[in-house]
């Protein structure tokens, strides 16, 4: 394996390993995919990521490598069992999906089965590894926090809404971290901006309507949504609300935009699981997760719904459209 080439392609967010894995054991290794979503149905772009990075490595799901999928049902409290029931199976790496806590539950479970997680916070902090350049445990994986995104979907709506100042923030508070981080960096924006912002939380179905009918008679001019795998499994049910009560929002990834959003702008997940993907196939090939470095990407996705800026009245400046990835019309 080389190495040193293997870290330079990996240095960025779509990074790619060439189709050179080595040969594998002859018993079907298995793959552990611990996620408190109910059903990839709600992420299936960034699971076909992650089966593309299986894929550049040489792996195929049901034909050189099986995969164990446990799914919480959005219930965090039945990942410490579905976790050890992975680990006691045993499968050969345990892929910790759905952000930090997930990431923490899974390491918790064993100290011998590699685990690759993917986490939007600090992952020394989080107890997950030493450092970054050499992880030092049984964990590696990918570390797609960066603050810049936070300020700038609040900066980019803004420049959408320029006479609207009531910001609503929607965050989940059972994701404790991902809130923490949320309130913590748009706070920090909206008051350079001019800003006020009013938070609003919701962990069910039931707490996303009783929320938009909260900010609806609060008055929100507008609607931030935080970066967690429970709100964006229920994108399709925020979109309709936002456009039901004409509220210009802005959202973490594209799938938001495409489900009828008005912008978003984060990193690409399908990007990050194929990296996660790629880590799990070279563990899987004989790597050790204590030497993978942990990856950082640095790409971020911009991108524009000019159909849903025309249903709220919304023009869209020249300037704006220029900074957009991805425009859909």
């Amino acid at each position: 394996m080389r190495r040193r080439e293997l870290f330079k392609l990996l240095g960025g967010a779509a990074a790619a390993w060439p189709l050179a894995a080595r040969a594998g054991p002859t018993a079907m290794p298995v793959i552990g995919f611990l996620d408190p979503r109910s059903s990839p149905d709600s992420f299936s772009n960034d699971i076909a990521g992650f089966h593309q990075g299986l894929k550049d490595i040489g792996f195929v799901e049901n034909e050189n490598v099986a995969i164990e999928y446990a799914w919480g049902h959005d219930q965090f409290d039945r990942l410490p069992m579905l976790a050890a029931a992975l680990v006691s199976r045993p499968v050969s790496v345990l892929v910790a999906s759905g952000g930090s806590r997930v990431a923490v539950i899974a390491k918790a479970a064993t100290t011998t089965i590699p685990v690759v997680f993917g986490v939007a916070h600090d992952p020394i902090k989080l107890g997950l590894v030493v450092s970054l350049a050499r992880p030092g445990g049984n964990a590696t994986g990918v570390n797609s926090f960066n603050a810049e995104p936070y300020a700038r979907r609040l900066e980019l709506l803004g420049k959408l809404l320029p006479q609207r100042a009531r910001m609503a923030v929607l965050v989940n508070p059972a994701d404790d971290a991902t809130m923490q981080a949320t309130l913590r960096e748009v706070g920090a924006a909206a008051g350079y901006l001019g800003l006020e912002t009013m938070t609003f939380n919701a962990s069910s179905s039931q707490e996303i309507d009783a929320a938009f009918a909260d900010l609806t008679s609060a008055h929100a001019d507008a609607l931030y949504v935080g970066g967690d795998t429970f709100l964006q499994s229920r994108r399709d049910q925020i979109t309709t609300l936002a456009a039901r009560n004409d509220l210009p929002a802005a959202y973490p990834q594209r799938e938001w935009a495409e489900a009828g959003g008005l912008m978003s702008y984060g990193t690409s997940f399908p990007s990050i699981y194929r990296l996660i993907g790629t880590y799990t196939g070279l563990i899987l090939t004989g790597e050790k997760p204590e030497e993978l470095p942990v990856i950082q990407p640095t790409k971020v996705e911009f991108v524009i719904n000019l159909k849903t800026a025309k249903k709220l009245g919304l023009t869209v400046p020249p300037t704006l459209l220029a900074l957009a990835g991805d425009v859909i019309k």
